[in-house]
């Protein structure tokens, strides 16, 4: 009987299946240490790098697990007469090493915010890892390699539970129970109403009075800020923040005193000082729920990551001082490749803990004497991680228009990039451009050698010819099938004759169709369209200054937060009201209120874009913000579903509906098809054949005006004809597009506010967006749901006017 697998092939396998699980687990880790920091300053379009994080973070569970699994069913038998009489002894002391990989690198806990609820799941596995390596070391006893072994086993084991330890910490329960700390008992009522009733009864003037929190004077938070703000205060601020501003992530309620303080902070900043203190709180964010980071930052954590690497380097030694007889010359040099492999990482490890923002933070409290030459060497470390603005062109413009941020990757605390999806050139097919180039060297180069040779052109008349050559095949196939179906009346013989040839030509391009049908099954073309149709640009210093100091008008309004609900839940009305244009706001407000927040966006989204498409020859500052924000808006409403879905005020089916009609938007489409400019690729011209195509309401029968409640594209040629009476009024169009970057701004800011804080926290993984920036300014501002009001922080005093007493309560 032939066997499936040869006996020469099971041989290879059987020696050397061990030894290449471990040299692929080192391999992962080695990927995992060097590319996991890289998640949080990574875009979320660079798909390809995830993909690589993803498969390595699993693939390093797997391979020690089944490694490990491997060397305990081979422990305890006599080696094989190729292999070295002490084989089983090293393949303990690898075991022990796979038990530290388990560990994980500190750079990594957990690849998505779920992964910290199982840290159960993780401590069960642990147990049954340890207690099988410590049943291969069992066995392997009497060993010359027993004290080295036994040395890694402690070091494999306190890895292990450092990870256990931050997964547990970054579980949203229990982070919650140490954000909460120890319960107050309150206010001893039963002891007050004696001492009230015990007042009446002596007759005595006796009253109950509401004593109000005392509102601190702006003037003095403001002036407690340094005129020049360097880069280890920054760090400073934003630990300070961070330790009170964590606990949004679990919903945490904030009392004004805290929420006042940071405010008056806030308002005495510059745009660009804010950004730099958020971006460094959202690094620790970060920090928290997906690294070891604050773990390793304690006395605790620290002594015992030095006990794990002094145990590393005992093991190496005594490892080097025993002697090699009887150990084979490969397993031996494995061996050594591990023991330098695990030192290696660690000291990178130890590397990147020294350098991070935390080290900073906690190396050197906040001080009001001068900088001493700590100081000064630590903030020219920090230095490498100040802001860079550059100055950049725009495509298709010549001068200078816009600075944005181009600092060296390595040294970002975020992507710093902000996405763009437009719904008119993806139903055109339109490929978007990149905005502004800041591409480095050997991207350039790239690019230059792929336009000088024509390699995109060939690339696309490529597929341009595979598309029409597909289009022709099958044209053939349908009329070859008529003609054979025809030959069932003419003439029967020739049918059946032909029918294999049907058959076949059914067989041939129906495999096809099967692939394509489970492609839409697993949402793969959804997801390419969203990668093609997907760009993205740096983080422009305008947009950010002109978010900023919106939202610091806004907080300006509120003098406490009972009246701030008005602001941070409107969603375009405030502004609505707000601005001075003579122009009857009430025709535009049903745009806003009247319809749900997910339509809002699809309608003011083609609105904008008519309008920019439509105003080509304006150059306003405020037209350009109006567009990055729509196209940013729509990017989170189609690429980002999980974060815009739990939007307050959104109808689950009704966003699934108006997800779908978004990514297929077939009205426009059909429209484009009717007026001959699907094939265009010009925006221009589609949307001016858009706005020409739709009457007003009052033209329309009552059939058409009962679809026009319904019809997205109508609504939004309605919108963008009542904003160009606000150009016609006005004799100008700044206000228009002033009032329309506003409006967007207002969307952004009910977006941020009003999404759960759960998904703002899973984001940090992915890059960061800027409307995570956005959520955590808001939150400084005092503007959200979870900020308790001056009266809810009040409480009762009684008074004995004769006597002076009083008590509070």
């Amino acid at each position: 009987m032939v066997e499936p697998i040869p006996k020469t092939m099971r041989d290879v396998w059987d020696k050397w299946n061990i030894r290449g699980l471990v040299i692929f687990s080192l391999v992962l880790q080695t990927i995992l240490v060097l590319l996991s920091p890289n998640r949080k300053r990574t875009p979320t379009t660079r798909r390809l790098f995830r993909l690589l994080l993803w498969s390595a973070y699993l693939s390093a569970n797997w391979a020690a697990d089944y490694a490990v699994g491997q060397i305990s069913d081979s422990s305890g038998d006599p080696p094989e007469a190729n292999e070295s009489p002490k084989t089983n002894d090293l393949l303990a002391f690898w075991a022990t090493f796979l038990l530290l990989h388990l560990g994980g690198p500190d750079t990594i806990t957990a690849l998505a915010l779920e992964d910290n609820e199982l840290w159960l799941r993780n401590l069960f596995g642990l147990l049954c890892q340890f207690v099988a390596t410590l049943y291969v070391f069992l066995l392997s006893i009497p060993s010359s390699l027993m004290v080295p072994t036994s040395l890694m086993l402690v070091a494999g084991v306190i890895k292990y539970v450092e990870r256990l330890r931050a997964m547990r910490g970054a579980s949203l329960k229990r982070f919650k129970d140490l954000m909460l700390g120890e319960p107050e008992p309150g206010i001893d009522y039963e002891r007050f109403m004696e001492e009230y009733n015990t007042g009446k009864l002596s007759k005595e003037p006796t009253r109950l009075v509401r004593l109000e929190e005392p509102e601190k004077e702006k003037g003095v938070e403001a002036s407690a800020r340094p005129e020049v703000m360097t880069h280890l205060q920054v760090v400073q601020y934003a630990y300070k923040y961070f330790n009170i501003y964590k606990g949004l992530v679990v919903d945490f309620i904030y009392s004004s005193e805290q929420w006042r303080e940071s405010k008056h902070f806030f308002q005495s900043l510059s745009a660009e000082e804010a950004l730099r203190i958020l971006e460094v709180e959202l690094s620790f964010m970060y920090g928290t729920f997906f690294t070891k980071t604050d773990i390793l930052h304690t006395w605790i954590g620290s002594a015992f990551r030095c006990i794990a690497l002094c145990c590393l380097f005992a093991s190496l030694f005594i490892f080097k001082t025993l002697r090699k007889d009887g150990y084979d010359d490969f397993d031996v040099a494995l061996t050594y490749t591990l023991l330098f492999g695990g030192i290696t990482l660690d000291f990178i490890s130890i590397l990147i803990f020294c350098v991070s923002d935390w080290t900073f933070a906690r190396l050197r409290k906040p001080k009001k004497e001068k900088d001493t030459k700590l100081d000064r060497s630590l903030n020219w470390l920090l230095g490498f991680r100040e802001l860079k603005w550059k100055k950049c062109t725009c495509y298709k413009q010549e001068q200078f228009c816009h600075t944005v941020l181009d600092r060296v990757f390595i040294f970002r605390r975020w992507s710093e990039h902000i996405y763009a999806y437009n719904l008119i050139d993806s139903s055109l097919r339109i490929k978007p451009k990149r905005i502004h180039h800041t591409k480095g060297y050997i991207h350039r180069s790239f690019d230059y050698i792929i336009t000088r040779l024509y390699i995109d052109h060939t690339v696309s008349i490529f597929i341009r010819v595979l598309v029409l050559t597909s289009e022709a095949v099958n044209q053939i196939r349908k009329k070859m099938n008529l003609y054979i179906l025809s030959m069932y009346i003419k003439n029967r013989v020739k049918y059946y004759a032909l029918f294999p040839v049907r058959l076949l030509l059914g067989f041939w391009f129906g495999v096809p169709l099967i692939i394509n049908y489970l492609l839409e099954f697993l949402g793969v073309p959804d997801k390419v369209s969203e990668m093609v149709f997907t760009s993205q640009t740096p983080l422009t210093k305008e947009l950010w200054e002109f978010i900023f100091e919106d939202v610091k008008h806004k907080s300006l309004l509120v003098v406490g937060s009972e009246n701030a609900s008005p602001i941070y839940s409107s969603r375009g009305d405030w502004t609505l009201g707000d601005m001075n244009i003579e122009f009857d706001h009430e025709k535009l407000l049903r745009y806003v209120t009247e319809v749900d927040y997910d339509q809002s966006i699809l309608v003011w989204h083609i609105a904008t874009e008519m309008l920019y498409q439509t105003d080509a020859a304006c150059s306003d500052r405020c037209r350009e913000l109006s567009k990055t924000l729509s196209d940013y808006m729509m990017y989170l409403l189609i690429v980002q579903p999980s974060l815009m879905s739990t939007v307050a005020g959104i109808d689950k089916v009704r966003f699934r509906d108006a997800i779908a009609e978004a990514k297929n938007l077939q009205e426009a489409k059909k429209l484009f098809r009717r007026m001959h400019v699907a094939d265009s690729r010009d925006a221009k011209v589609a949307c001016e054949s858009i706005l020409a195509s739709y009457k007003p309401v009052e033209e329309r029968d009552e059939n058409a005006r009962e679809y026009s409640s319904k019809s997205v594209l109508f609504q939004a040629c309605m919108l963008a004809k009542e904003l160009k009476r606000i150009q016609v009024i006005e004799k100008s169009n700044d206000k228009m597009w002033e009032l329309v970057s506003k409006v967007w701004v207002e969307m952004l800011c009910y977006a941020a506010t009003h999404c759960d804080s759960k998904q703002h926290a899973a984001q940090l993984n992915k890059g960061g967006e800027v409307i995570n920036l956005v959520w955590l300014l808001m939150a400084h501002f005092g503007l959200g749901e979870q900020f308790r009001t001056t009266k809810e922080d009040s409480r009762a005093r009684l008074i004995l006017e004769k006597t002076s007493t009083s008590c509070l309560v």
